[in-house]
């Protein structure tokens, strides 16, 4: 039950995507795409500074005694929202996802498989492969 819960989160997130992407083509034609990206960033670090405030469970003091290299992940959300941002208008929303999934898919197989990153090692099997294998059909078809 807890699995089919997380996924449904998973689901849901994943369809917020393509909401912030149809939001931020718009607003990054208007205002720049760099400007777009630095509002979306700006609203949602208010929003997470809001709901620390109101959390029992505060760690942030921890997070600068992790390793460098696990900060590093934050260089890579405001280029995945620059690419968003510039992608949308010129492909549409549909084809910035699917390509974007393809990306994500790709990456994830690689790093289950050979267990990069921490994470546990998860063999890569053929229903693996065929499904990133209908994805890149999809991005094609599209």
């Amino acid at each position: 039950m807890q699995q089919a819960i997380i996924l449904l989160m998973v689901l849901v997130a994943g369809m917020g995507l393509s909401v912030e992407a149809g939001l931020l083509g718009p607003l990054g034609e208007q205002v720049g795409h760099l400007s777009a990206t630095l509002s979306i960033f700006m609203v949602g670090a208010l929003l997470l500074s809001l709901v620390l405030v109101f959390t029992r469970k505060r760690q942030l003091g921890l997070l600068f005694a992790q390793p460098r290299w696990l900060l590093t992940g934050g260089i890579l959300g405001p280029i995945y929202v620059v690419i968003l941002t510039i992608a949308t208008p010129l492909v549409g929303v549909g084809m910035t996802m699917v390509g974007i999934l393809c990306g994500q898919v790709a990456a994830s197989l690689l790093i289950d498989h050979f267990g990069l990153l921490g994470s546990e090692k998860r063999a890569v099997d053929g229903y693996r492969v065929l499904a990133l294998a209908m994805i890149f059909a999809a991005l094609w078809l599209m």
